[in-house]
């Protein structure tokens, strides 16, 4: 469970990067009832926040990065974006935005895992993150998508100190790693990750990759919306059990999402 408490390790913050931001905002104000609030002048819309019932749920940008494709990034809460960065570096990373400030809001840096996986960490100022989570139309969940699972686990679980609790699929679909952030009970799980060929992660040409959750109040009528918008489905929607109906989405620029409506209880 994702909480707005924020404590090293959890996610914090997520954003877009998108070729066409105004079509970017009316696609997800259609599927997931976001508001969105530009933070430019003009009629350009380069970049904003999205908004539901009023608060603050993610980020939107131009997507500028030469040969970049769209998609979210996910930020992780730290205390110290220096100390993250020299231990991403040690540990076989790259730094792709060097830690810089916000103004006053906080301190941020991007960065790939070893095997090519996009992520970055938030160090709070007066800032700490998104202001939902966890309901309809929020963060719920995060995902990786890697070729190399203990690699992965090596690596974040060195970078960011989460542990890790493997649970069997079913139908002998693989393992899947649970993620939770040091010193936090099982219930404060945020995220998994899941290793996947690389012929299987078309997206990206083979290089693992993260993608966001979104809790809804009904994954059916959501992805009817996804593709009256001009979105596509890849996969779903399907019942886990124990977990909720979920479907895997593409926006109209291919950047990937999950949309789940948890089980009750």
């Amino acid at each position: 469970m994702i909480t707005t408490d924020f404590v090293p390790g959890s996610p914090c913050w997520l954003d877009l990067g998108a070729p066409d931001v105004p079509a970017a905002a009316a696609f997800y104000g259609a599927v997931l009832g976001w508001e969105y609030e530009s933070m430019g002048e003009g009629e350009d819309m380069e970049g904003g926040m999205f908004r539901k019932d009023g608060k603050i749920v993610a980020g939107l940008g131009k997507l500028t990065e030469e040969g970049a494709r769209p998609a979210w990034m996910i930020y992780y809460s730290v205390a110290d974006a220096d100390a993250t960065t020299q231990a991403v570096e040690r540990a076989g990373g790259t730094v792709r935005v060097a830690p810089r400030d916000l103004d006053e809001w906080g301190r941020m840096a991007q960065y790939s895992d070893p095997l090519g996986g996009q992520f970055a960490v938030w160090q709070p100022g007066t800032d700490k993150g998104v202001e939902l989570v966890d309901e309809p139309g929020s963060l719920s969940w995060t995902e990786l998508y890697t070729t190399d699972a203990a690699a992965a686990k090596e690596f974040y679980g060195g970078v960011l100190g989460w542990r890790f609790g493997d649970m069997e699929l079913p139908g002998g679909a693989g393992t899947y790693a649970l993620i939770t952030p040091a010193g936090l009970p099982d219930e404060r799980m945020h995220g998994g990750l899941m290793e996947m060929p690389a012929d299987a992660l078309t997206l990206t040409g083979g290089r693992p990759y993260w993608h966001p959750v979104f809790a809804v109040a009904d994954c059916d009528g959501a992805v009817a919306r996804v593709t009256e918008n001009g979105g596509t489905v890849q996969m779903g929607p399907d019942d886990a059990e124990g977990v909720g109906r979920m479907a895997v989405c593409l926006d109209p620029s291919n950047a990937d999402f999950v949309v789940l409506t948890p089980s009750a209880g």
